[in-house]
C-alpha cells in the first residue's frame, strides 16, 4: 500500500473477448462460483490497510450541483443587508473576462433570515430548518476556494483535481487506496449522476485500472424510484444454464491466466465480470427500499411531494454505507445547461431546492447517528463553488463565485459544532484559514487514513496523485 505504484499493462476489452471466444451473453456468469475459484487471480477490490489509523471508513458526498449560495445559507454577512443596493467594486475575474474591466456591482442582501442554533450557536438561514437542528454535529468550512469559474471546469476540478486533463475521480482514488468493505457490491457508487459538466468523467477511473470506476445508479432527470443498475438481472437464462456457462468461462479464464501470469489488466477484467455476477445476488436487495419501516421513510420525506426523490437517494446511500460501500455520491442535479442551484436571475428558486433536500439530508444524519454509522462515515455536503454577494440579471440572482464559499462535513472525526475559515465582509473572497479544493482532497484522504502524497499511480512516465503537487491537510478541523 505504501506508495501504491503500479504500471498498467494495456489489454483491451476487444482483445479479451476475442481471446475468450465468447459473446457478451457469457459475461454476467463469470462469477457464478466463488470469485477465488479461478486459480491465480487476485482481487483488486480487497480491503487494504490505510497508511495510518483512519477517522472514517467511508464517504457519503451530497453533491449540490450548480453552486448553492453560501451567503444565503450558512455564511451570514450583515454587511449585505446594511449596504443592499449600493454599488461596490468587486475584484472578479469572471466579470473582467466578460467586460474587459473591473466594474461596480449592486450589493444584494441575504434573501432569508438567519438564526443561531444548537449549543454551538452557529448561524443557519431559514432555507435549511432541518439541517439547522444538526449544527452541533456539523463542521462548516467557510473559507473554501477553487479553480474554474464555470460549472464544467469547477465540477471537474472538484471531482478530479483537474480542470481540463483526464484524471481519476476522487471516489476512484479512494477505492484504489482502500479497496471495498463488501466484495459483493461496488466500492464506489454515484446515485443519479448528471450527464453534463463532465458527465462520466466525474466518476471515471481515467488511467487507474477499470475496476476502480464508479458505478452509476440511474441518472439525473429520472425518478429515484426508477434508478437501477442496468442489466443487473438476467431473466432470460436459468441458474443452471448460467452455471454451465460459468464452468466453461472459468476454464477459459484459467487458460488465459496461465499464459499471462501477473497480468493485472486481464485480472481486472475478469474481476469486473465476477463482481457483476455477485451484484446480481446482492445489489437488488440493497436498493429495494420497500422493507424499510414507515417511520424511517417518513424521516427522509419519502412519499411527500418535493422530498420523495432526494429522500430515496439519501436512504439508498445509508443502506449502501451500512453494507460496506466505500464511497457513495448522492447527486442533486439535472441534465440541463443550467444546473439546479444555478440561479443567475431567480434566486428565490433556492427555496424550492432547499426544501427538496433539507429534510432528506437531515434524515440521513439522524439515521446514521442512530445506527452508530456517523462516527466512522464522513458526510460531505457542497457544490462546485458558491455565489456572489452582488446581484445579477434584473437584480434577482447571483453569479458564480469560486473565490469563497462554504461546504460542510459531519461525522468521520471532524470537529462537531465547529466553523473554520472566513470570507470577507461581503462573502466574496476567502480571507482567513483558506482551504483550496486541493487542500480539501488532501484532508479527506487523511481522514480516511491515507497520505495524499503517498497515494500515487505511475502512468505515462511519472507518478500521479489526486492532489497533483499541491494540498495541505487542514488538521485544525480534526477532532
Amino acid at each position: 500500500m505504501n506508495g501504491l505504484l503500479q504500471s498498467p499493462n494495456p489489454f483491451s476489452r476487444r482483445d479479451m473477448l476475442k481471446s475468450l471466444g465468447c459473446g457478451f451473453g457469457y459475461l454476467a456468469a463469470a462469477g457464478l462460483a466463488n470469485h477465488q475459484a479461478t486459480a491465480g487471480i487476485s482481487n483488486p477490490l480487497a480491503s487494504r490497510q490505510p497508511h495510518f489509523a483512519p477517522r472514517a471508513k467511508r464517504v457519503i458526498f451530497l453533491f449540490m450541483q450548480g453552486g448553492p449560495s453560501h451567503v444565503d445559507s450558512f455564511d451570514y454577512k450583515p454587511r449585505l443587508e446594511n449596504e443592499n443596493g449600493e454599488l461596490v467594486t468587486f475584484d472578479d475575474a469572471r466579470t473582467l473576462a466578460k467586460t474587459g474591466e473591473i466594474t461596480k456591482h449592486r450589493v444584494f442582501k441575504n434573501m432569508w433570515d438567519f438564526q443561531q442554533y444548537g449549543q454551538s450557536g452557529l448561524p443557519v438561514s431559514d432555507l435549511f430548518p432541518h439541517i439547522a437542528r444538526h449544527v452541533d454535529d456539523i463542521c462548516f468550512l467557510k473559507g473554501m476556494h477553487t479553480d474554474g469559474v464555470a460549472h464544467g471546469p469547477s465540477t471537474l476540478f472538484m471531482h478530479t483535481g483537474s480542470i481540463n486533463l483526464i484524471r481519476p475521480s476522487v471516489g476512484s482514488w479512494v477505492l484504489y487506496g482502500l479497496g471495498s468493505e463488501n466484495e459483493n457490491l461496488p466500492g464506489f457508487v454515484t446515485i443519479q449522476p448528471s450527464m453534463g459538466n463532465g458527465g462520466p468523467r466525474n466518476y471515471s477511473n481515467a488511467f487507474l485500472p477499470a475496476v476502480y470506476q464508479g458505478t452509476a445508479i440511474g441518472r439525473a432527470g429520472v425518478k429515484a424510484e426508477e434508478a437501477k443498475i442496468r442489466n443487473l438481472i438476467n431473466k432470460d437464462l436459468s441458474a443452471g444454464t448460467q452455471r454451465e456457462q460459468f464452468d466453461l468461462l472459468r476454464a477459459l479464464n484459467g487458460e488465459q491466466l496461465s499464459k499471462r501470469p501477473g497480468d493485472r489488466e486481464l485480472e481486472a477484467v475478469i474481476n469486473s465480470y465476477e463482481l457483476a455476477w455477485r451484484m446480481q445476488h446482492n445489489a437488488p436487495e440493497i436498493m429495494d427500499l420497500s422493507d424499510e419501516p414507515e417511520h424511517i421513510k417518513k424521516l427522509y420525506g419519502i412519499g411527500e411531494k418535493g422530498t420523495d426523490d432526494f429522500g430515496r437517494e439519501c436512504l439508498m446511500a445509508r443502506r449502501m454505507a451500512e453494507a460496506g460501500v466505500r464511497f457513495i455520491q448522492v447527486n442533486y442535479g439535472d441534465n440541463t445547461n443550467n444546473p439546479r442551484w444555478d440561479q443567475h436571475s431567480n434566486l428565490p428558486k433556492h427555496k424550492e431546492h432547499a426544501f427538496n433536500t433539507d429534510q432528506p439530508v437531515a434524515g440521513l444524519l439522524t439515521d446514521l447517528k442512530q445506527r452508530g454509522l456517523l462516527k466512522d462515515t464522513l458526510v460531505w455536503w457542497g457544490g462546485e463553488f458558491g455565489r456572489t454577494p452582488y446581484a445579477q440579471s434584473n437584480g434577482t440572482g447571483r453569479d458564480h463565485n469560486s473565490y469563497g464559499f462554504t461546504i460542510w462535513l459531519a461525522g468521520g472525526g471532524v470537529k462537531p459544532g465547529f466553523s473554520y475559515g472566513e470570507t470577507d465582509e461581503y462573502g466574496h473572497h476567502a480571507v482567513q484559514n483558506k482551504i483550496h479544493m486541493h487542500d480539501w482532497h488532501a484532508t479527506m484522504l487523511h481522514i480516511l487514513g491515507m497520505d495524499h502524497e503517498k497515494l500515487t499511480f505511475h502512468y505515462d512516465g511519472r507518478p500521479f496523485r489526486l492532489t497533483d503537487v499541491h494540498g495541505e491537510v487542514a488538521k485544525e478541523i480534526l477532532s
